[in-house]
Formats: structure tokens, C-alpha cells, sequence
């Protein structure tokens, strides 16, 4: 139990080739340290747990390995390297600008770079969350930033890029994270399970991977949620039940019931999930995204949009041949209306349930 380690942190990439979603990226890194072509200042941009500060820490280890393989990759084996893997390397410096964001932080990180490394090449800083610098301590930096020594090598990492002030973005190679696909989570996460012993199917794994919106870190954390929960078999009705998510088969029932005009059926689901505590506004807000997904599988070519499992891509086929395209966009403009007016509507249950009795009275047997 003492030894216990979050799968985000026990399974955090090391090498490049193990940082998942960013491809080109990483690429493009590796060509740079084969080449020698290594730039003074880097941001990294994007949403949170997509590897930025994983890659900084990867791209340091790198550039400071003694014996780097053929493909750009840190040897592992070196004294840099092993320093680095057991926390103790002097040529890495992190700092979190989120509260180390005043001039006087930025005096001491610039007069700590003219001290030069002992053991490697290069003194790399890591300043995590740049954008919260302050217009003060952004001025400090600029003069180190733009002529540092030759050997010192800044990595800025931010979720907000439009707040980094412009002087400090031309200093800058400029590396955009992308925001890690459904399907390369699903594959990760189904590595990290056969890893750990760990069965689960790919509905589950689907769950997990659009709950964290992206994020590797946040579908990790998510996935220890659902194992501590239901042990070593994890299925989907589990994952939905211990993560409060509305199940997909209220949507699709709810879709059958307003083309056949049944209102009281319509009425009674929705009491149904109110009474599983669920919130109103995310019925609506689900039920507009279902019925996007259901106009998206129209045809079957853009049917490959949707990031749900096979089985339940095979749902939405066979609903969206029974909608018309008429019936789907006046339903999305309906539950669009409902969305917009829900936070200003004194009674809010009442506003959800006239929604339902528009859709169901909507023409929706007419085939398209």
C-alpha cells in the first residue's frame, strides 16, 4: 500500500517514443537533437494533460544523455540519464510560475543561469504555467530569454497561450499540443489494463476516454477511480454507474419515443432520470449531442466522426436510418432553444418538458 503509485505518475512517458497523441511533434523534437539544431527558448502550448511538461523533462533528458541512440532517444544507461531518473539531475530546473510569478522569481531563476552545468551540455529551465507571470516579471525575463548563454535552454509551458505577452512569443519556437483522440486513449488505457491485470471492455475504456476530454492525465486518473471501484473486471454499466454518467440507452429510447409521438412515455423517462439524480441541463445538453451524432451517421462515411465504440456506432446507424434529416435538424433546433433559455427559466422542469412535447410532435416517420 506504501508503494502505490497513481498510474498517471507510474506510467508517465520517459522516452519519446512512449508520449502518446503527438507524433509530429515529437518528430520534430528528435530531428532537432539529431541534427544539433537545438533553439534557446520553446513554448509548449495546450489543454492540460496532453505531455507538455512530459516532453520538456524527455527533451532535456535527451539533449543531455551522453550516449543518445541513432533515433534521438536518451540512452537510459548514462550517469545524466540515471541522474535524471532518480530525481537528483542538476541540469534540469523547474519552476511553477502559478507561484513563483513575481520579478524577484525571475531575478534569481536569471541569476542562477549564469551558473553553468557541471555534468552534460546544457542547463535546461522548465517554467511551468508561463502565462501567469506577471507584465513585471514577464519585462525581467526577456533580456535573459532572447541572449542566454550557449548553454542554457528555456522550455515555457502554458494552457493559455494568448495570455503570454507577444515579446515573449517571437522569442519563442512555438510547439502546439493537440488534444489526445479517443482512440489513442483507448489504446493507452487498454495497454496500462493488460499491464495491470486489469479486464476491461472497449465500451468502458470509450466512457473513460470522452470523459477526459483529451487529457492522458485525466483519463488515467479516471481509470484508477473505476478500478478501485469494481476491482479487477471493469464492464460499462459499472464504469457509467461509479462515474454518474447518463447511459446512452435513455437517449436512444427517447429519440424512438418522439417518433412515435408517445409524450406521456417522453414524460416518464425524463422523470426517470431526474430521479436518478441527474441534472436536467445535462439531459438537454447530452440530448443535443446525441441527436448530432445521429444526423452525423446519415451516411456512413462520416459515421467514422463518431468517438464511441462499434457496437454503439452500430446504434446510431440503424436510429439515423429511421430519422429523417427534416426531423433531426428541427429537433437540434428545439433542443438548441431549450439549451439557450434554461438558466433564465424560473421553472426549469417545465421548460425541459415542453422541449419533449415539441420533439415528439415533431414529424419524424418521414425517411430521407
Amino acid at each position: 500500500m506504501d508503494n502505490y503509485l497513481v498510474s498517471a505518475r507510474k506510467y508517465r512517458p520517459i522516452t519519446f517514443d512512449t508520449v502518446v497523441g503527438q507524433a509530429p511533434l515529437v518528430t520534430t523534437l528528435k530531428n532537432a537533437i539529431k541534427s544539433g539544431q537545438l533553439a534557446h527558448a520553446y513554448l509548449f502550448c495546450g489543454s492540460r494533460g496532453v505531455g507538455k511538461t512530459t516532453t520538456a523533462r524527455i527533451f532535456a533528458k535527451t539533449i543531455n544523455c551522453f550516449n543518445p541512440t541513432k533515433d534521438g532517444e536518451a540512452c537510459g544507461e548514462c550517469e545524466s540519464c540515471k541522474a535524471f531518473a532518480d530525481g537528483r539531475s542538476f541540469n534540469i530546473h523547474e519552476l511553477d510560475a502559478a507561484s513563483n510569478n513575481s520579478v524577484d522569481d525571475i531575478r534569481n531563476l536569471t541569476d542562477q543561469v549564469r551558473i553553468p552545468p557541471q555534468i552534460g551540455k546544457y542547463s535546461v529551465y522548465i517554467i511551468d504555467e508561463v502565462h501567469m507571470l506577471t507584465s513585471s516579471a514577464f519585462n525581467a525575463f526577456l533580456k535573459t530569454l532572447e541572449e542566454p548563454p550557449s548553454y542554457a535552454i528555456f522550455i515555457l509551458a502554458t494552457t493559455e497561450k494568448h495570455k503570454v505577452i507577444a515579446t515573449i512569443l517571437s522569442r519563442c519556437q512555438i510547439y502546439d499540443f493537440n488534444r489526445i483522440s479517443v482512440k489513442d486513449t483507448v489504446a493507452h488505457l487498454k495497454d496500462i489494463a493488460a499491464k495491470e491485470g486489469v479486464e476491461i471492455d472497449d465500451e468502458a475504456l470509450n466512457v473513460i476516454a470522452l470523459k477526459s476530454d483529451g487529457g492522458m492525465r485525466d483519463a488515467l486518473s479516471t481509470f484508477d477511480q473505476v478500478v478501485s471501484f469494481c476491482g479487477s473486471k471493469v464492464d460499462y454499466h459499472s464504469v457509467i454507474e461509479n462515474l454518474n454518467i447518463l447511459d446512452y440507452d435513455y437517449y436512444f429510447r427517447s429519440i424512438d419515443l418522439f417518433l412515435t409521438n408517445n409524450v406521456p412515455a417522453a414524460l416518464l423517462l425524463f422523470n426517470e432520470i431526474l430521479d436518478r439524480g441527474f441534472d436536467a441541463h445535462n439531459y438537454v445538453t447530452g440530448l443535443s449531442e446525441h441527436l448530432r451524432d445521429t444526423l452525423v451517421c446519415k451516411d456512413k462515411i462520416t459515421a467514422d466522426l463518431l468517438e464511441v465504440g462499434s457496437s454503439i456506432r452500430d446504434k446510431y446507424i440503424e436510429q439515423a436510418s429511421r430519422c429523417s434529416v427534416d426531423f433531426l435538424y428541427d429537433a437540434l433546433e428545439v433542443c438548441n432553444d431549450c439549451d439557450i433559455s434554461y438558466k433564465q427559466s424560473k421553472n426549469k422542469r417545465l421548460g425541459v418538458e415542453l422541449m419533449l412535447i415539441r420533439l415528439c410532435q415533431l414529424s419524424g416517420q418521414k425517411k430521407n
